[in-house]
């Protein structure tokens, strides 16, 4: 049988060479060094995933490297860039591209008002037709050098969208109130039929946050106590911000260094990262196109 000899390797020294000789037919040796001298000789295949590698890793960067196989073929849909998932899929594993992933320990961040009358005007049932219908508060901890610092965001549930954030040291009325001035500054005063969904914690359950809410006509509503599910868009939206944000960092270091990084998050948010829930488009665009399909109407 004819063989050709290929690659030799040192030893873990780098003194001797050793020859780990691996028998293949000269034609497959030398197809393998002609396809290496033009690339064109390659499989169809072969050349069509060294496009796509190139426009999965686009992608990735452009995304903040924190999407998965599903989001990055989705994203690659919209651009009208044909792929199969599995073929993403398999080509971010030769990349050793992966999505972020979920987890991490706990703070407790809500400490009920025990004497709460407010109503649940949600009952669970996070849907909105149009924007400013629904917005949902709540806020999370950061650990960083020097002590934690909270992030509180208001979210339009109708996209996702978030209208309104605040990083502070301190979880206090004015910190999750800075937050909501944000929104309404952002959406306008007119709020004729919005309702306002938050947990039962001090700081939205407080007399001059819920008298904000008053002046601006928004309808107030906390969820059930020891209820896991009612403020759930809120918590969603924040898990997505502790793992594409706050947990690819091993140590934050000031209050400064968060508040930056989440404000490139939320630009990123709003305007580009496309969700599951509204049909994977983003939350800008999934506006834009309920505003565009009322005055077709």
């Amino acid at each position: 049988m004819m063989v050709a000899y290929i690659d030799a390797h040192r030893d873990r020294h780098g003194v001797e060479p050793i020859c780990a000789c691996l028998p293949i037919a000269p034609s497959t040796y030398w197809r393998h060094k002609g396809q290496q001298a033009d690339p064109t000789r390659r499989s169809a295949r072969a050349q069509r995933d060294d496009v796509l590698k190139g426009e999965i890793t686009r992608v990735w960067y452009e995304q903040e490297q924190v999407y998965g196989a599903e989001k990055v073929w989705r994203q690659l849909r919209r651009e009208e860039i044909p792929a199969a998932r599995c073929t993403v899929e398999r080509l971010m594993k030769v990349l050793a591209f992966r999505g972020v992933v979920r987890g991490g320990r706990f703070v407790i961040t809500t400490r009920p008002h025990e004497t709460v009358v407010m109503p649940d005007l949600v009952d669970r049932q996070f849907t909105a037709s149009r924007p400013n219908q629904l917005w949902v508060s709540d806020f999370t901890y950061v650990a960083t050098a020097d002590g934690f610092v909270y992030t509180a965001f208001v979210i339009d549930v109708f996209a996702r969208r978030i209208v309104g954030w605040k990083v502070s040291h301190a979880m206090r009325t004015d910190f999750v109130l800075a937050a909501l001035e944000q929104a309404l500054h952002l959406r306008g005063e007119a709020m004729a039929g919005l309702v306002h969904h938050s947990d039962r914690g001090v700081q939205y359950v407080s007399m001059r946050y819920t008298e904000r809410l008053a002046d601006a006509g928004i309808a107030p509503s906390v969820g059930s106590r020891g209820d896991a599910y009612d403020n759930a868009v809120a918590e969603s939206v924040i898990g997505l911000y502790k793992t594409e944000v706050i947990g690819r960092r091993d140590r934050w270091q000031t209050l400064e260094a968060v508040e930056f990084a989440t404000l490139r998050w939320v630009d990123w948010f709003n305007h580009r990262r496309v969700l599951g829930p509204i049909g994977f488009v983003p939350p800008a665009e999934h506006e834009a196109n309920c505003y565009q399909q009322a005055s077709v109407a």
